[in-house]
């Protein structure tokens, strides 16, 4: 289900099962009560169930289907001046850090959106950024096919590594981050040592540019592939790790990150843009015509399940409790979860592109193409 806003106190509904005629309704608010609350009603076809300051809950029985359209708890509008393309919260909720198309990278209290530290010295834009797990050290990586690694105490850039022939388009951090791992436009993924600045291999090399990477724990059942040489001292926590690339040519691969084997290669319907585990066997890839396909890794011939909620770019998706979160190049960004039976739909980025999705306990941080960064509250999970 998908709602837009209208004008002042209306919206449009629309609901879409797969194979069927779209269904359409609207929203009309005739005021808000004293306790603040909306008083909200829905056109024949659909039921308002539940409201607060915040959420509305809405069902069509006739699809049988639930939503809840989740407000943002606060918005951040100062941090950027430009489209905010990569966002990430540190390990212990205090600190955001992001990239933009304004050319900057900036560290900002998570609380209120107050910049702390402006990070420079890439050249050109700055793709990709994410924290160490100890919430003092940033990862980045650039178009000028840098990766660097950051101070957020004193915004220093501490170690830069060189290696890739175009843009960096992901990272991912091995255990502590003794080792991190890089995407690039040049096709291939590669491994690097931290402490000495230098890179310990490549893990793949995909002939099309890898647009995503996630790292996990395989299942002991999986066959990871033997390395053809001893891996390096210097390689530090790679075994029984496997490495996803979401790739432009359409597939998905999986790799044993130590072995530099391939593991598994799926093909999709369009270009792979991101990737995500969901657990040792299961995972999950998003692709540029919209759909959201769940793999097992065990047996990746066909899907467990495939989403299509959109023929929008998936963009960022991302495991959450027992579900995930998505975000969608049509502004959409939602919260599927086991245990509830609606799905929860993050509001107000209208139509603008949600690039990426980040989280610290009950918080969802999103970063849009109209240059917000938006907080939302599930403190009904």
């Amino acid at each position: 289900m998908v709602i837009y806003r209208r004008n002042e106190g209306e919206a449009w509904l629309s609901c879409r099962s797969p194979g069927k005629s779209t269904f359409y309704g609207s929203l009309t608010c005739q005021g808000v009560g004293c306790d603040g609350v909306p008083e909200i009603s829905a056109s024949e076809g659909f039921v308002v169930n539940e409201i607060t300051k915040k959420s509305i809950l809405v069902s069509c029985p006739h699809e049988n289907v639930s939503t809840k359209f989740l407000a943002p708890y606060t918005s951040f509008c100062r941090i950027h001046q430009k489209s905010i393309t990569c966002i990430d919260i540190s390990s212990g909720g205090g600190l955001g850090v992001s990239t933009s198309t304004d050319g900057t990278m900036k560290i900002w209290q998570a609380a209120n959106g107050e910049t702390r530290r402006l990070l420079e010295g890439h050249v050109y834009d700055v793709n990709c950024c994410r924290f160490f797990p100890s919430g003092l050290v940033v990862l980045s990586g650039g178009m000028d096919a840098q990766l660097k690694i950051w101070s957020a105490e004193d915004a220093s850039c501490v170690v830069t590594f060189k290696g890739h022939k175009g843009g960096i388009l992901d990272t991912a951090i091995v255990d502590r981050g003794r080792n991190v791992i890089s995407s690039s436009r040049d096709g291939t993924a590669r491994l690097w040592d931290c402490g000495k600045s230098a890179c310990l291999g490549i893990v793949a090399d995909c002939g099309s540019p890898v647009n995503g990477i996630a790292l996990g724990v395989a299942d002991n059942t999986i066959n990871l592939g033997s390395p053809e040489k001893a891996p390096s001292e210097r390689e530090i926590g790679t075994e029984g790790k496997i490495l996803l690339l979401a790739r432009e040519d359409k597939k998905l691969q999986g790799m044993g990150l130590q072995s530099r084997q391939p593991v598994f290669l799926f093909i999709g319907s369009d270009a792979f843009n991101c990737c995500t585990f969901l657990s040792s066997i299961y995972l999950l890839a998003g692709t540029q015509d919209g759909n959201i396909y769940q793999l097992d890794v065990r047996n990746t011939k066909a899907p467990v399940q495939m989403i299509h909620r959109s023929g929008a770019p998936v963009l960022s998706l991302l495991s959450y409790k027992d579900g995930f979160i998505a975000g969608q190049g049509d502004g959409t960004c939602f919260v599927i979860q086991q245990d509830l039976d609606h799905v929860i739909d993050l509001t107000e980025a209208d139509c603008d592109p949600v690039y990426k999705v980040a989280t610290w306990e009950k918080q969802i941080y999103t970063c849009c193409r109209d240059g917000m960064v938006r907080r939302y509250q599930l403190s009904d999970l």
